[in-house]
């Protein structure tokens, strides 16, 4: 007997962060998405000095930051924040489904 009906469909949103910092050499995404990986989402540098990194995340609740020429750096644009491990503080995205 065969089923019918619609397949769960998990589909990923896309996502765009961006970081203002003309003067940095390297920067990186990391967060819950990608394992804290600094090897995963490296971020590229636009003519303006942005860096910027486009994800495909599944829905659900995330916390990043970015790591900034050896230092962690907050999203100065996001201003939902958790407290982590270390003392400070970790952004959070929310991606909806």
């Amino acid at each position: 007997m065969a089923l019918t009906g619609k397949k769960n469909v998990v589909k990923r949103r896309r996502i765009e962060f961006a970081l203002e910092k003309p003067k940095a050499q390297q920067v990186i995404l990391m967060g819950d998405f990608n394992q804290w990986n600094p090897n995963t989402h490296p971020m590229r540098k636009d003519e303006k000095g942005v860096w910027r990194k486009t994800v495909m995340i599944f829905a659900g609740s995330y916390e990043y930051r970015f790591w900034v020429d050896g230092e962690w750096c907050n999203d100065p644009h996001n201003t939902l924040r958790c407290p982590n491990c270390f003392g400070s503080e970790n952004n959070l995205i929310e991606v909806l489904s």
